[in-house]
């Protein structure tokens, strides 16, 4: 990994060096990485949805999921119709005293039908980022100058993924692609590619059977080689993806396998940045 990307990340990840009573639950690993980054030492984060192989789209809260909401003085969530159980959540249980919420899709002013993977999209996490710490400052005034520089360290982290998002762009922009879901189609637009059969992806995300006329469409598109490259959730497929999937192989269209939810053993910026290297890796490909 780039050396400045380590050196922020580990003032970023540093482990807490005490015991605190502020609390922050995430919906998804993604958002917690992000606000544990920018908490330190002073609050205590947990994610619900932190298992790379469940489908967020199949989960079920749990009265300990609720327990925890309950407990927090930050919640932070995707919205954007992603994480509906989420605000179900907030809505059911007994307000916890000037306990504060950091919805991205409301931040990012997404409403409901659109892409919800906000976490691909690049000018996302900046946002989040800004309201986590507000929210912070606003709990834990007294630690206010280290969320400030924190904030300050998690911005500087980001720039790699930005140059790497223009350096891509400038070098793929205009190429067809397309994918089984719309996982990562946010930061396919910001990459300038053309996505291709975007009917049959929502129809797959939202759990219904894709027309014939968009299978027949996807299907044309990658025996007659129209796209560069399929992208797939490796995370959750049906069988409608899982064909497509063994019909590109079959055809030596380049597959590309995309997850929703961060491995754990990654940060979010070295999430960002290995995805991206495996795209230009199959890209540059003649």
């Amino acid at each position: 990994m780039r050396p400045v990307v380590i050196a922020l990340l580990f003032l970023l990840c540093a482990p807490a060096l005490a015991e605190t009573s502020l609390r922050i639950v995430a919906a998804e690993t993604v958002y917690g990485d992000v606000a544990g980054q920018l908490a330190g030492p002073h609050a205590a984060v947990s994610s619900i949805l932190s298992d790379p192989a469940q489908d967020p789209h199949l989960f079920e809260a749990s009265p300990s999921v609720a327990r925890q909401i309950a407990d927090a003085a930050i919640v932070v969530l995707n919205g954007a119709d992603y994480d509906p159980w989420m605000r179900r959540l907030l809505a059911g249980s007994a307000r916890a005293a000037n306990r504060q919420v950091v919805d991205a899709g409301e931040l990012a002013g997404r409403r409901s039908g659109s892409n919800p993977h906000l976490w691909f999209d690049p000018a996302v996490m900046p946002v989040v980022a800004r309201a986590v710490t507000a929210s912070l400052t606003r709990a834990d005034a007294e630690n206010g100058a280290d969320y400030a520089t924190r904030l300050q360290a998690f911005m500087a982290s980001l720039a790699p993924i930005d140059a790497h998002v223009a350096e891509l762009r400038s070098r793929y922009a205009g190429l067809p692609v397309t994918a089984t879901e719309p996982v990562f189609g946010l930061m396919a637009a910001a990459l300038g590619l053309v996505v291709r059969n975007e009917r049959f992806q929502l129809a797959v995300m939202n759990d219904t059977e894709p027309r014939p006329s968009d299978v027949a469409a996807f299907e044309a598109d990658l025996r007659q080689h129209r796209v560069r490259a399929l992208f797939y959730n490796s995370q959750a497929s049906g069988a409608a993806a899982r064909r497509m999937v063994a019909l590109a192989r079959a055809n030596k269209v380049p597959v590309v396998g995309v997850a929703e939810t961060k491995p754990a053993e990654l940060t979010y910026q070295a999430w960002m940045l290995t995805q991206l290297d495996a795209l230009d890796h199959v890209l540059a490909a003649p």
